[in-house]
């Protein structure tokens, strides 16, 4: 199998076929072995029931139904676990994806590249709602991260199977796969693929998945920077309050003994005091992550590097 290609549903009856019509006639000029997964994530209309007929038809069109909805990264993990393709492409089921871009991924991939994103530059969606509060995301993104990507909300991209298999997502992670990847020192490349108006159904985006989305950023960040120097994180603040809490009561301290004043009324003994107490606390916070990174990596037997190849 060289080719799988990725696509959770929720709730889209009225695009599933015409999408699988589309999908199955570029896939097959390719000329090479496919599935295609379509991951029913909890849909309540006939989403799983069309989903039957296509496979009685193409055998090659897995379905994999969830008993509720759990969100579209834990769809595309799913997808990823039951694949069994070489290149691994991702997309949504709404239309505005065109699977007619598809080669144009697969070629890009074959340049040497581990992932292939695609970037809407004729985004066909409301500005205010959706483009915007996505240009505003793009550019966090890309300024903290240090992943330079035009989108990384899109979902027609192209994964090669080493990288989605060390890679585990959940909440909104599904977004940040490029991210997530960078840190093994993957290959990334970006593509103008065309995007269509949403006709049939209503969009599943909520401003709550843009909250989410932030928040999850945080901890992309986090395990980006600092998921096997927890200490460095937190043991830089703590040293700079234990520092000053030092300071300030050694400037007490010789008040009360060279000068005679008296200081348990002053405020400043207060503050010295919660400056070293809350100094130790971050330095022991980290020392404990240090400890718990270590009994992470070592109990799964997880390397700390990746290697691309060996020649041997």
């Amino acid at each position: 199998m060289e080719v799988s290609v990725v696509i959770p549903l929720l709730n889209e009856e009225e695009n599933i076929q015409q999408l699988y019509t589309k999908l199955e006639a570029v896939l097959a000029k390719l000329n090479k072995p496919y599935e295609i997964i379509f991951i029913d994530d909890g849909s309540t209309d006939n989403t799983f029931d069309i989903l039957k007929d296509i496979h009685k038809i193409n055998k090659n069109a897995k379905i994999i139904r969830f008993r509720r909805n759990f969100g579209k990264a834990l769809a595309f993990s799913a997808g990823f676990d039951h694949s069994k393709g070489d290149v691994i492409i991702t997309m949504d089921g709404d239309l505005q994806n065109d699977p007619e871009d598809i080669p144009r991924l697969l070629d890009k991939l074959d340049e040497g590249y581990d992932i292939v994103k695609g970037w809407r530059v004729n985004r066909k969606d409301p500005f205010f709602s959706k483009k915007l509060p996505s240009k505003i995301f793009n550019w966090l993104t890309s300024r903290i991260t240090g992943v330079k990507l035009h989108d990384f909300v899109c979902a027609l991209n192209a994964y090669r199977r080493e990288v989605v298999e060390n890679i585990t997502i959940y909440g909104e992670l599904h977004r940040y796969i490029p991210v997530l990847a960078s840190m093994w020192g993957v290959s990334i490349a970006e593509i103008e693929i065309k995007h269509h108006p949403r006709i049939h159904g209503e969009s599943k985006y909520k401003v709550g998945r843009l909250v989410r989305g932030t928040f999850d950023l945080i901890t992309i960040k986090f395990l980006l920077s600092y998921s096997t120097r927890p200490l460095q994180l937190f043991g830089i603040p703590g040293v700079i309050s234990f520092f000053i809490g030092f300071v300030i009561g050694a400037h007490l301290a010789i008040d009360r003994l060279v000068f005679g004043m008296g200081i348990g009324h002053r405020p400043l003994l207060l503050l010295a005091v919660l400056l070293i107490f809350l100094g130790a606390q971050f330095i022991t916070m980290g020392l404990l992550g240090e400890v718990m990174a270590r009994v992470y990596y070592e109990v799964q037997n997880k390397p700390m590097y990746a290697i691309r190849e060996i020649i041997d």
